[in-house]
């Protein structure tokens, strides 16, 4: 079961925004997200917006799905015409697992996305992956087809801990489709799972080293939690599996960034690590910068100029709004005042970067000197002693693991 969607105001049925949406849009990166809802599998954690093949037809199948995207991108095209014309920086095809759709259909909906905006030189294109669902053939046909990057959703390379996880590929294939995907010219990410019940430090060591050993340049490494509604969640609630205490997960994070900074690859958010700066996805940091994105697919969320909406969740009711020319949104907000700060806080403090002492609110910029004493945010940075002179709120080691802690501290 996935989330469901937030509460918020009505959207309109044609999609329009707000003038406000418009102001500052030119000095603001674009980027566009394409949700595919579909797995071969669901896994038990997951509480994503995501489906099997069995469970849909008609409209919503794999089959339709690439036109019924290309109806949400046209009618963003409309929607969007008014703002500053902005080239796409970035676009980052997630799911479910976007690579069981056939790559003619991923490249046509690549394809609408360059139709309605074009590409920035330097575009960034990602695709997720499944490492069973990829060949040496299919890599290269997403390079030629336009996409420059690839994340592999590795989580671990331990048996036992992918059985509980209930993924189903092989760990051993690891290696084989890094060097396929680098083969074809793609730059490459692992992305892993801390924390599963039964997993054990050493566990954790090998999963990490084995993501290292293929040379990878950009590493993600997330703690499991556990959501509500999922399997896993009803496994623990009836005591099939434990799940591990706060210091473990501790350990493991730790653990982590002991051997990725040994192997030369930098934190530059609190859950990913690149090895330079040309590494880090440029997706994701639009993202944590507040920068402008418009999310297509059954339950994406968009954001725009402080405007924020979401779709319609099932992809039935998602192919039905939009084969009736209906926006597919399901509501939206408009974030501002004290909403907007919070928010640049809580996803500007989580970034190596920090956040400039001086754009803090007041109130906040009084917690800072508590926060360095208790070794949370680093003091050098705060009092303006780094190379670049600036004063900053840069989280320590110690802080990224009680980021949540920092930012209430902050936003009290």
């Amino acid at each position: 079961m996935s989330p469901a969607l937030p509460e918020g105001d009505v959207a309109p049925d044609d999609g329009a925004l707000p003038a406000s949406a418009a102001a500052g849009a030119a000095g603001r990166a674009f980027g566009v997200y394409l949700h595919v809802p579909f797995c071969t599998v669901r896994c038990g954690y997951c509480d994503f917006n995501t489906y099997t093949a069995t469970e849909l037809g008609g409209g919503a199948s794999q089959a339709a799905y690439a036109d019924t995207a290309l109806r949400e991108i046209a009618l963003a095209a409309g929607v969007l015409a008014d703002l500053p014309r902005r080239p796409v920086s970035t676009v980052f095809v997630g799911g479910g697992t976007p690579t069981v759709l056939a790559v003619p259909d991923l490249a046509r909906m690549l394809g609408g996305v360059r139709d309605a905006w074009g590409l920035a030189d330097d575009v960034e294109v990602t695709t997720e992956a499944n490492p069973d669902s990829v060949t040496p053939q299919s890599l290269a046909a997403l390079a030629d087809a336009g996409f420059t990057r690839v994340s592999f959703g590795m989580q671990s390379a331990v048996p036992h801990v992918l059985a509980t996880l209930d993924r189903t590929h092989d760990p051993r294939r690891i290696p084989d489709v890094v060097r396929w995907a680098r083969d074809a010219g793609l730059a490459v990410s692992l992305d892993l799972i801390y924390g599963t019940p039964g997993e054990s430090l050493d566990d954790w060591r090998t999963s990490v080293e084995t993501a290292l050993a293929t040379g990878v340049d950009h590493v993600s490494a997330y703690a499991l939690v556990v959501e509500a509604g999922t399997r896993m969640a009803v496994q623990v609630r009836r005591g099939e599996l434990a799940l591990p205490d706060q210091d473990d997960q501790a350990a493991k994070y730790e653990l982590a960034d002991d051997l990725l900074a040994a192997a030369g690859l930098h934190w530059y958010e609190v859950s990913n690590w690149a090895r330079t700066s040309a590494d880090e996805c440029r997706h994701n940091l639009a993202y944590w910068r507040g920068d402008d994105w418009w999310g297509v697919g059954p339950g994406a969320h968009s954001h725009v100029g402080g405007v924020r909406w979401w779709n319609v969740k099932h992809p039935r009711a998602y192919a039905d709004r939009l084969a009736r020319g209906l926006s597919p949104a399901a509501g939206r907000e408009v974030v501002d005042g004290e909403s907007a700060e919070l928010e640049r806080l809580m996803l500007g403090v989580r970034l190596a970067a920090g956040m400039p002492l001086d754009e803090l609110p007041g109130a906040a910029r009084t917690s800072v000197a508590g926060l360095v004493a208790d070794g949370l945010v680093d003091g050098p940075a705060a009092l303006g002693r780094t190379a670049d002179g600036g004063r900053r709120v840069v989280l320590t080691r110690r802080g990224r693991l009680l980021a949540d802690a920092v930012v209430r501290t902050l936003a009290a």
